[in-house]
């Protein structure tokens, strides 16, 4: 086991099989060193968090779905780097978008449920730059999708 699975394990995280993508394209690119990984929704084996923050979803439930997104970030990063997290050398930028209601404003504090866990399982070196947006809609209802830059060796 890795470093990096045992400090998910630490934090009670066990990573699911990669989540398939939904439409026309692919799970993540590698260009150089540099892996681009698609958007991940906030779904589970249960299904995961769906519904609009500030409406029928409330912070500490939309900061467990953008936990969610970084387990199936994590996922892939994994699955990019043929099983070998160790590959890791830096998660550089985190992408994160928020189905918010007109009055959330909040959309930060629920981005860091993805933030803290990729400082969990990385260390420093998980920490990175970021985005954090609130959008109308996201893709089957899902509250919150995270997207990942990650250097890898």
């Amino acid at each position: 086991m890795s470093t990096v699975e045992e400090r998910l394990a630490a934090v009670g995280v066990r990573l699911p099989e990669p989540v398939a993508p939904v439409a026309n394209y692919v799970p993540f690119v590698r260009a150089g060193a540099l892996l681009h990984i698609s958007g991940q929704v906030s779904v589970d084996a249960s299904g995961g968090v769906k519904g609009t923050l500030g409406q029928d979803v409330d912070l500490e439930t939309g900061r467990y779905a953008a936990r969610l997104c970084a387990i199936n970030l994590i996922a892939q990063m994994k699955a990019a780097c043929n099983g070998d997290l160790g590959r890791v050398v830096r998660v550089v930028k985190l992408g994160g978008f928020v189905q918010a209601g007109p009055d959330f404003f909040d959309i930060p504090q629920v981005v860091n449920g993805a933030s803290d866990l990729m400082v969990d399982a990385f260390g420093d070196i998980g920490r990175h730059a970021r985005s954090a947006v609130g959008v109308y809609r996201l893709p089957m209802n899902f509250a919150v999708e995270v997207d990942a830059v990650v250097e890898v060796s």
